[in-house]
């Protein structure tokens, strides 16, 4: 059994130089690798109707490791690729996040951030802000906010998410082939089997109520 990895809490010292390598976190589609690779290499993933450029730097994660960040999961807004809600990380929220951090170039999750945005990747990003305060709004879209959630082996664990909470938007259900694609890839994680994560994603506001632990379960057995 593969252990969650530990994230030591955010420090940060003046001067201190722009990290070469960063812990890009997925809590949603990109927990999954082979939906990663789109991003990284550039295509459009299975049931998505979304090419993506891909990444200056093609080259996958050096390393992938489960951790579990403070907050909680929603699903809001619809997904034009997926047809559905998608995932959502509010970091004011109380539980736990079960998520994927890849380790990548800066470069790299710079590009995956503009993807995600929808602009045209290319230019990186300036991490001063979130590396020292924890977060950065970069737009006042979904996407668009950044957050570090500490260090793993001295680099940032940074994710990005939207400026509102969960509380301030509609729920929505995520879609079929949207939920089981992030069941899959937190299960292929490692440290939580199949049922953890089917109850872990029916809790979560947006699924709860519209998607139960055992049809959650139907979809990745």
């Amino acid at each position: 059994m593969v252990d969650v990895h530990p994230i030591e809490p955010l420090t940060a010292a003046a001067g201190e130089p722009a990290p070469q390598q960063v812990w890009y976190t997925s809590y949603g589609s990109n927990t999954h690798l082979g939906r990663l690779a789109c991003y990284i290499e550039g295509g459009r993933p299975p049931g998505a109707d979304r090419v993506y450029p891909g990444c200056r730097d093609r080259r996958p994660p050096s390393r992938s490791v489960p951790v579990e960040l403070r907050g909680a999961l929603y699903f809001a807004t619809r997904s034009p690729v997926w047809g559905g809600g998608r995932a959502f990380y509010d970091p004011g929220g109380e539980g736990r996040v079960y998520a994927r951090a890849h380790l990548v170039p800066a470069s790299q999750f710079a590009d995956i951030v503009a993807q995600e945005m929808y602009r045209d990747p290319g230019e990186d990003l300036d991490l001063g802000e979130v590396l020292t305060s924890g977060a950065a709004t970069l737009g006042s879209g979904r996407y668009e906010t950044l957050v570090c959630a500490g260090r793993m082996d001295g680099h940032p664990v940074l994710t990005f998410t939207a400026p509102w909470s969960a509380h301030e938007v509609a729920p929505v259900p995520p879609s079929r082939d949207y939920l089981r694609l992030v069941a899959s890839g937190l299960l292929a994680a490692g440290p939580w089997d199949a049922a953890t994560v089917s109850a872990y994603l029916a809790s979560a506001r947006g699924a709860a109520g519209r998607w139960s632990a055992r049809a959650i379960l139907d979809l990745i057995t």
